[in-house]
């Protein structure tokens, strides 16, 4: 099975000039591909396909207009036309929205590395037209290794590489048990087999840091109103700091909730049960709730699924998602009573059947560990 691994680079000030404008020549050939697939369709053409997109691109290479192109490694441009072809073919199948043009200053930088030539060695990563640059941990991606789908991003802070890598699957004795786990916001997950585990966004230390987020973010705000000329806003020195250390807060953010899903993943997989059952979740529809939207976000949901699910897969564990319409926090645990109506402040779930008092969380997590596939 292949993983995927990812590391933090440190580029040099030229190293991240070239990196930059890798990224950059990425996006554009992303956006030509898309007014190139949206001129064709409003004109009633078929589809072009990304081989007929790429000859043309590389027609126009010779041309005085785009020949800054040729300073460029050609994987960029090829990857990044294949790319808005298939998120088109995805849109026409329904499987996703429409394509969006990506933006300079909202989009994330990203390129692709050719799977031949992107070479790992004594600490040190070859990024083609960049040259060998140092990564932060050495020895974690292993050298000489066939790598599967490179990518070097930005995050707002850091570079980083990160690659797929073929491992060998583990072989692991898994028991009987079948736990069902039902996610929410006010704890992140609560599993049939009795554990818990908490929202780490309630924790002391996120809820300091975001009073610093407030405070950071009010001071940007004001030092734009003093600096405003006329209709525009302008950008001082102090503007770009306070901007970069809101950055590097909203990177600390992640990493701490992204930390916590790894752990709380990891610990629910290493009890080796032979079948992880969860809820499928409507995300999308659960944002639309503005009074829990933004608890929703900080958690994280669907990240915390896909890594169950492939941490799942590691071991041979069964990973099932329950239908969305199952009654799992409806249903009785006891006498399988369901009940017709059941509102979010009733956090504690009563049987009219059989009396039974259970806290609303744990019950669905019960019934999910139980649930069967029709």
């Amino acid at each position: 099975m292949i993983t995927s691994m990812k590391v933090r680079i440190e580029p040099n000030n030229v190293q991240k000039s070239k990196l930059f404008q890798s990224a950059g020549t990425s996006r554009w050939a992303y956006n030509w591909t898309l007014a190139k697939q949206e001129e064709n369709y409003k004109n009633g053409g078929k589809f072009i396909s990304d081989n007929d997109l790429r000859k043309e691109l590389t027609l126009l290479k010779k041309t005085e207009e785009l020949k800054w192109l040729n300073n460029y490694s050609n994987n960029i441009t090829k990857k990044a036309v294949k790319d808005a072809c298939e998120a088109y073919k995805k849109f026409f199948k329904k499987l996703a929205d429409k394509p969006k043009f990506k933006s300079k200053r909202k989009s994330r930088p990203s390129f692709y590395q050719d799977t031949e030539k992107i070479k790992f060695e004594d600490g040190k990563v070859r990024i083609e037209k960049v040259g060998w640059v140092r990564l932060s941990e050495k020895n974690r991606i292993p050298e000489n290794s066939k790598y599967t789908n490179p990518r070097v991003t930005f995050d707002g802070v850091n570079w980083f590489v990160s690659v797929g890598i073929e491992v060998e699957q583990e072989q692991i004795e898994l028991t009987n048990e079948s736990i069902g786990i039902d996610v929410g916001v006010k704890d992140l997950a609560i599993c049939s087999n009795g554990s818990t585990y908490k929202n780490v966004n309630k924790t002391k230390k996120l809820k300091k840091l975001e009073k610093k987020m407030r405070r950071l973010q009010r001071k940007v705000s004001n030092k734009y109103l003093k600096n405003k000329k006329g209709v525009n806003y302008v950008k001082t020195s102090n503007i770009i700091k306070l901007e970069k250390n809101i950055r590097k807060l909203h990177r600390r953010f992640d990493n701490i909730r992204t930390d916590n899903r790894h752990k709380v993943t990891t610990e629910i997989v290493k009890t080796k049960p032979a079948r992880i059952v969860m809820e499928s979740l409507n995300i999308s529809g659960m944002m639309k709730n503005r009074h829990l939207s933004k608890a929703i976000a900080k958690q994280g949901l669907y990240e915390f699924r896909k890594m169950i699910q492939y941490k799942s897969e590691r071991q041979s564990t069964e990973f099932v998602e329950a239908d969305k319409w199952y009654p799992s926090s409806k249903t009785c645990s006891e006498c399988g009573h369901v009940k017709t109506k059941l509102s979010l402040s009733e956090r504690e779930f009563r049987c009219e059947c059989c009396g039974t008092i259970i806290d609303r969380d744990k019950n669905a997590s019960i019934n999910l560990s139980r649930y069967k596939v029709s």
